[in-house]
């Protein structure tokens, strides 16, 4: 095969590639379909660089190799080089007329699983494996992608340093105890103390230790000497919840920042919302306008709500005085106190004020030990960014710089000191008043993309009794 630069699809289906017309080119990727007679074969080729295929057209009696043809079905990879020319059929600008064809891999068509015809997407769950290639799980990938870059650019330009947490950590950053152990002890016959518990001291790290379910904490350090940090990574939660919300690994973006208050808290969190909405329209419009088309047809129109609108900021308490006027039976009573459920912050967004909304002074009972205390010692300077279809999208607050409230507030909780005397501390040696909040990647994924379960938003999902691939 004469050696040709290979030219990616999104490439030739540029409006700039009309210097590559009338030009041999290469295009490598696998066959979505291929159609035509004795005459003339169409194969449609997509390489994964955009949604689009690009349409081969094979001259069948001047290429003279039927059997290569016959091997070239759905699933199968081939290498092509030929004329790129003006398509004289709708639906593409540009065609190649193929001169040769090199068959890397065939895909039997009684086996491959991805037909022509749709697949559910518990089907597709199934095949974890192949299902990247189907036009959903290109575009949400693709799209995956932009989102994450998106997210690094943002906090490079405003000056934010990435910072690397552990995954493996020794305290529980929540509270919440529903934590993965990590050991290399004897399940079988784990060495015993004197009071016939797990010895931990004989571990790989000399200590009990799992997978993190946040980077915050270790967050707030780095915030306490480069000032703007944020991590983006992997955290981990062994909750045994087999919903459509729920992962068991997913990835949190928890930007930490010196001498800011709840108020620049809030207004970074929005600016970052919207500039991300922002960078996916202007970035990812045909990926978008497919997933509008096959799964939800109002997805402009909320991603365009986000990026125009000011969002709108409340009280917890206000808010609950809201949703108790609001004559509505939601099926969790509401009462000050309450933690609020998704159904009462949809209504929030959907139903009252039309836009998102970002709550503030949430009570302090309801809320994590670092969160700082108001002066009414009832609430904490927490906020939470809701929107709609989703609920809470992202969860934050003003931390607790006073070393005696923090103290006071691990005693309250019962939280080991010994687990969080380095956090602790930072508030001995030059505290600072700081901000944070944690956004979850795959619920962000979830609202950008229209997708309604969290499994179809990350390649490969975890979750109760489910780690293949």
């Amino acid at each position: 095969m004469t050696q040709l630069e290979r030219q990616r699809v999104f490439d030739l289906l540029k409006k700039d590639c009309q210097h590559l017309l009338g030009k041999e080119v290469n295009v490598k990727g696998w066959v979505r379909t291929r159609r035509g007679n004795k005459n003339v074969a169409f194969i449609a080729l997509n390489d994964g660089s955009v949604i689009h295929n690009i349409q081969v057209v094979v001259d069948v009696k001047a290429f003279g190799d039927d059997e290569l043809l016959r091997n070239i079905t759905t699933g199968s990879c081939v290498s092509v080089n030929g004329k790129l020319v003006e398509s004289q059929g709708k639906g593409q600008k540009v065609e190649i007329q193929a001169s040769e064809i090199v068959l890397y891999g065939s895909a039997d068509p009684e086996k491959y699983p991805l037909q022509k015809k749709g697949h559910s997407l518990e089907f597709l769950r199934e095949i974890a494996h192949l299902r990247p290639r189907t036009n959903t799980f290109g575009a949400i990938f693709r799209i995956r992608h932009a989102l994450s870059f998106a997210i690094h650019k943002f906090f490079n330009d405003e000056g934010f340093y990435y910072l690397h947490t552990p995954i493996i950590t020794g305290s529980d950053a929540e509270g919440a105890g529903e934590m993965f152990r990590v050991t290399t002890l004897d399940l079988k016959n784990p060495p015993l103390d004197e009071e016939g518990r797990v010895d931990y001291s004989k571990d790989f790290f000399g200590k009990e230790t799992n997978l993190t379910v946040s980077g915050q904490l270790e967050g707030e350090l780095g915030a306490l000497a480069l000032s703007n940090i944020y991590t983006f990574g992997p955290t981990f939660r062994a909750e045994n919840s087999n919903t459509s919300r729920h992962l068991s690994e997913f990835w949190m973006i928890e930007p930490e920042m010196a001498f800011y208050d709840i108020h620049d808290n809030m207004d970074l969190a929005e600016s970052f919302l919207k500039y991300l909405v922002g960078y996916l329209l202007e970035n990812c419009e045909d990926d978008l306008a497919f997933l509008q088309k096959m799964y939800d047809d109002s997805l402009f129109d909320r991603l365009n709500m986000i990026r125009k609108n000011v969002f709108e900021r409340l009280t917890y308490t206000e808010a609950i005085d809201v949703l108790e006027k609001a004559g509505k039976s939601f099926e969790f009573p509401v009462k000050w106190g309450v933690d609020l459920q998704s159904e009462h912050e949809r209504y929030l967004v959907e139903e009252v004020y039309g836009k998102p909304v970002i709550l503030t002074d949430y009570p302090r009972d309801i809320k994590a030990f670092y969160m700082k205390v108001n002066d009414d010692g009832r609430t904490v300077r927490a906020m939470d960014v809701l929107f709609p279809k989703i609920g809470e999208i992202v969860g934050g607050s003003q931390r607790e710089e006073d070393y005696e409230k923090l103290y006071g507030r691990i005693k309250e909780m019962g939280i080991v000191e010994q687990d969080v005397w380095w956090y602790l501390e930072t508030r001995k040696f030059g505290t600072a008043p700081h901000s944070g909040f944690g956004l979850g990647f795959e619920r962000l994924m979830l609202f950008v993309t229209g997708m309604g379960n969290i499994r179809d938003v990350i390649p490969f999902p975890r979750a109760p009794q489910n780690a293949e691939f």
